[in-house]
C-alpha cells in the first residue's frame, strides 16, 4: 500500500472517530477543506460513501463503519509501534493523551506540567477536562485520571494526589437567611448546589459521615451545574450550600465570603490516580509523565 493510501486512510478513521470534520482536522493539524478533499478521494477511489454528512452531524456509513472496525486497530497499533521507537532518541518526544476531571486538572496536572514541558521541547501534552468515566483504549486517551475507587480492575493505577478534604460551603448572606444545618439531615431543609455526572446522567451525591460511619446524601436544590467553577460561583452568589474541595475554597473561607459548615461530617475523598491499560507499550514520553505525577507522600 502506497503512503499516500495509508495517510488517507488515518483520515478517514479520525473523521469517523470524532464524528466531526471540525475536530478532525484539528486533530491532524490540517484545515477542515483539506481534511474534506482526502475523505472524498477515498470515496471516490474506493467506489464507495464512508461518510455520511450532514448540516448537522457526521457519521460512519454502514460501509465505513465496516472499514472502521477492520481499519483503527491496525492504525493504531502502527501509531503505538512507532512511538516505542522514541526510546531511541536521546529526549521523550510525542504526544501524550489525558482525560481528567476539572480539579485535578488544574491543582495536578498543569502545575506538574509547568515544570515538565520546559525541560522537554519534544514532549506535547493533550488535557481533556471531563467528568465521565472514560474508556481510555476505546476513545484513544494514553491515560485518564480519576478518583481511585473510580478506577476499573483491570487497569494500571498510580497515585498522583494525597487524599482530598472536601467542605460543605455557603455565603453568610444564604446562611442567615436559611440557618445553619447541625446535622447531615439538615440538608434536607437547605437548598443545595447539585453537580451532574454525564456518564450515569445522576446527581453526585455528597460523601459524609455520622459517628465514622459513611453517608451518601442526596441533596436537592434549584441549581444544577457539570463544572465546579460555576458551582463555585454559584454559592458565594449565595444560591445555596456547595460540597469542594477544600483548597477550591480556602481562599473565600479566609474572607468570609464563604462560610464552611458540617466540617465534622465530611471526610476526605481518595486521592487522584493516573490509569491506563497497557504497560507493555508505554512509550518513553509516557512512562516520563507517569512519574512526575506520581505521588511520593
Amino acid at each position: 500500500m502506497r503512503r499516500e493510501e495509508i495517510a488517507d486512510l488515518a483520515a478517514f478513521l479520525a473523521v469517523a472517530e470524532e464524528r466531526s470534520f471540525t475536530r478532525a482536522a484539528a486533530r491532524l493539524g490540517i484545515s477542515q477543506s483539506t481534511l474534506s478533499q482526502i475523505v472524498k478521494r477515498l470515496e471516490e477511489r474506493l467506489d464507495v460513501l464512508l461518510v455520511a454528512r450532514t448540516t448537522r452531524s457526521v457519521a460512519p456509513t454502514e460501509a465505513g463503519e465496516r472499514l472502521l472496525e477492520r481499519l483503527a486497530p491496525a492504525l493504531h497499533e502502527l501509531d503505538r509501534g512507532i512511538e516505542t521507537l522514541a526510546e531511541f532518541r536521546e529526549t521523550p518526544s510525542g504526544t501524550v493523551r489525558i482525560t481528567s476531571v476539572e480539579h485535578a486538572a488544574r491543582t495536578i496536572l498543569s502545575p506538574a506540567l509547568a515544570r515538565l514541558l520546559p525541560l522537554y521541547p519534544d514532549l506535547n501534552i493533550e488535557i481533556f477536562v471531563d467528568y465521565s468515566l472514560a474508556d481510555v483504549v476505546a476513545d484513544h486517551f494514553d491515560a485518564g485520571v480519576r478518583l481511585g475507587v473510580q478506577v476499573a480492575r483491570d487497569m494500571i493505577a498510580v497515585r498522583i494526589s494525597p487524599d482530598i478534604p472536601m467542605a460543605i460551603v455557603g455565603s453568610p448572606a444564604y446562611l442567615e437567611g436559611r440557618g445553619v444545618p447541625h446535622t447531615p439531615d439538615d440538608l434536607t431543609r437547605q437548598r443545595c448546589i447539585n453537580l451532574r455526572l454525564p456518564t450515569s446522567n445522576a446527581l453526585y451525591a455528597w460523601n459524609l459521615e455520622i459517628d465514622g460511619k459513611p453517608l451518601s446524601v442526596r441533596v436537592e436544590g434549584q441549581a444544577v451545574y457539570n463544572s465546579i467553577d460555576l458551582i463555585l460561583d454559584a454559592a458565594l452568589a449565595g444560591v445555596g450550600l456547595a460540597f469542594l474541595p477544600l483548597d477550591q475554597v480556602a481562599a473565600h473561607l479566609e474572607s468570609g465570603a464563604l462560610v464552611s459548615v458540617l466540617q465534622d461530617h465530611i471526610p476526605p475523598l481518595p486521592g487522584y490516580h493516573l490509569y491506563y491499560a497497557n504497560r507493555r507499550l508505554n512509550s518513553p514520553a509516557f512512562k516520563l509523565v507517569v512519574e512526575a505525577l506520581r505521588y511520593r507522600g
